[in-house]
């Protein structure tokens, strides 16, 4: 898979638990069926959104976005919808061509550990994706040990 197909993936699937989420919501809100939808939906948001943190961070270096533009692109998660425009604005940048950099080149960064890292991770994509799965579990796991946003301990 490609930077940009994986790219896009995660971007449409990140504004798709945004739908489910909402839909949730408006069941638990509007209709009154109770926490439930929220808890399903909140958790595969949750799931996805952390995944779509990742993608952008692992993407965004492979193509040597700005650290700005990938900070952008993470940002893009927090407000419904907003991935699918910025996908569309990466593609008409031709920031999403390319693809992954398992060789070094003569770039200047090339050299850098975090290049060296990325390629490293990049040219094992099997074992890099059971990597980012684990740390993403991780991650939420302790979100929601936490609670939920807006809860009180």
């Amino acid at each position: 898979m490609s930077p940009k197909a994986l790219y896009r993936t995660i971007a449409r699937a990140e504004a798709v638990t945004w739908t489910l989420l909402i839909l949730a919501m408006i069941l638990k809100y509007g209709v009154k069926v109770g926490d439930w939808p929220v808890s399903i939906a909140g958790f595969i948001h949750g799931f996805v959104f952390l995944s779509y943190f990742a993608t952008a961070l692992l993407v965004g270096m492979n193509q040597r976005w700005s650290k700005r533009l990938i900070l952008t692109a993470a940002a893009t998660s927090v407000i419904p919808y907003l991935t699918v425009p910025f996908d569309q604005w990466l593609e008409r940048k031709d920031k999403l061509n390319g693809f992954w950099r398992t060789e070094a080149t003569d770039h200047p960064s090339d050299n850098g550990w975090l290049d060296r890292t990325m390629r490293w991770l990049v040219a094992r994509p099997i074992p890099t994706a059971i990597g980012f799965f684990v740390v993403v579990v991780a991650v939420f796991s302790a979100l929601l040990v936490m609670g939920p946003p807006g809860s009180s301990s």
